[in-house]
């Protein structure tokens, strides 16, 4: 059965590919589909990198903005989503281009993992929420050591998640977890660099650039509507504010602790995407800009 193509543009953060998807989408008649885990809540706009109206440059991008910061979203209804924007997109004799930096979503979307679909379970996250995240992160390694290795200890909102799923089915969430076969022909295109210091320099500043455009008055105001909010609690940029914003660390403290955790995220990403030997990489450091693009253009030329 003849598969549908599609382009992937991924890697760590502060790479440019929302820059790069965009360009391209404008060259080869294509829109986006954002595979960004907190890019799909409204009002998460600075600290998420969301791009501006004016930065899309009139190019259609899907999955951004479609959920409230308090509504439940899943893996599950991302794929389901994005399944469903890839049709409307080829139907309309267009190229679907998913760029983000969300492993996961990729992984289920487009590689041959698949998640066990267990509904969210209100009265179980509320008592699960109640135990401290090293108590969870602890029941989690006992329960299921596998998936507990791929989630960062301190991620609440992940853990238990994978618990209530191990729970719920009375067995690990590895052994759920189940192969499928691949529905697209997926062209992988990624940006990294082997200079770590380069990236995480860019990183850096692109912080500075999200402090300079309201990050503060963002964070603010997001925790004044939705106070103790799961959500924002466990994304970098709005966790780093909190504690600010509740006097208990100095405004220094908070932009060290924000560049670190960034850094810190995209070393994950970087040991999460080096899995897919699929992705064609281009290092930013090395090869300027129209390089890359001309590299990617040659590439897509078979689509």
């Amino acid at each position: 059965m003849k598969k549908n193509k599609i382009i992937a543009i991924t890697g760590p953060s502060a790479t440019g590919k929302t820059q790069l998807a965009i360009k391209l989408a404008t060259e080869i008649n294509g829109e986006i589909i954002s595979v960004d885990s907190r890019q799909i809540y409204k009002e998460l706009d600075i600290a998420t990198a969301k791009p501006t109206r004016t930065e899309r440059n009139g190019i259609e991008h899907h999955l951004i903005d479609i959920v409230d910061v308090n509504q439940e979203y899943t893996v599950a209804d991302f794929c389901d989503d994005a399944k469903e924007k890839i049709k409307e997109i080829l139907e309309k004799g267009k190229i679907p281009i998913l760029t983000g930096g969300t492993g996961l979503y990729f992984r289920v979307l487009l590689q041959d993992f698949d998640l066990p679909r267990v509904a969210p379970n209100k009265e179980l996250r509320n008592k699960l929420n109640n135990q401290s995240t090293e108590e969870l992160y602890d029941l989690l390694f006992k329960l299921d050591k596998d998936i507990a290795q791929k989630i960062h200890f301190n991620n609440k909102v992940k853990i238990i998640r994978a618990l209530e799923v191990c729970i719920t089915l009375g067995i690990p969430m590895s052994k759920a977890q189940k192969k499928k076969e691949n529905e697209f022909e997926t062209l992988w295109f990624g940006l990294t660099s082997g200079n770590r210091d380069f990236l995480y320099n860019r990183a850096n500043k692109r912080v500075e650039e999200m402090l300079d455009k309201g990050l503060l008055d963002e964070a603010k105001l997001l925790f004044n509507k939705y106070p103790d909010n799961n959500i924002l609690l466990n994304t970098i940029g709005y966790q780093e504010i909190y504690p600010y914003l509740n006097s208990n660390i100095s405004l220094d403290e908070a932009i060290y602790n924000l560049k670190q955790n960034t850094r810190r995220y995209i070393k994950r990403q970087i040991s999460w995407f080096k899995t897919n030997k699929e992705i064609i990489w281009e290092d930013i450091a090395t090869n300027p800009n129209e390089q890359i693009f001309e590299n990617l253009i040659t590439i897509c030329e078979n689509l």
